[in-house]
């Protein structure tokens, strides 16, 4: 289910719940996917609540139960103010940034951690989103600024 609390230019819930369908499939994913749509108050309330961090931030994953794993995957929620920010900084749209998102999400939900997987997930993501036909991702973006950081410490 795609809950679009705020309006992206140019994106339909029923062109996110293709994507969503197909980007769920590509990253492994059964069972249903939630997806909510929202503005930087309610993300972070979401992160302050449920990881302690009272910031918002650009995407949320919350993998089901593992009771409920076969029908249900999870929820996803995404900022799309954060979405539109970042998408105007690297050349594309919002809705874009929504859907490299979503890939994100969907990639947590089918338990991968980018934080522990020693690269396992950037690189899974960096060849789906190839596949999805998205630009640069949530990863790989990442980790381009903590190179061009270093790169200008050395200078």
């Amino acid at each position: 289910m795609i809950i679009l609390k705020k309006s992206v230019p140019g994106l339909t819930k029923a062109a996110l719940s293709r994507f969503t369908a197909r980007a769920a499939a590509a990253s492994g994913v059964h069972g249903e996917v939630n997806v909510l749509i929202t503005g930087n108050l309610e993300i972070q309330s979401l992160n302050r609540r449920f990881r302690g961090k009272d910031a918002a931030t650009d995407v949320l994953s919350f993998p089901a139960d593992s009771s409920m794993a076969k029908t249900w995957a999870g929820d996803i929620a995404i900022s799309s103010q954060i979405a539109a920010v970042n998408g105007r900084e690297l050349g594309h749209s919002a809705g874009e940034e929504i859907k490299i998102l979503i890939l994100h999400g969907l990639l947590h939900l089918a338990g991968y951690d980018h934080e522990r997987d020693h690269g396992a997930m950037a690189g899974k993501e960096a060849r789906l989103r190839r596949r999805l036909k998205l630009p640069v991702g949530l990863i790989e973006r990442q980790n381009l600024n903590k190179r061009s950081s270093r790169a200008r410490g050395r200078q």
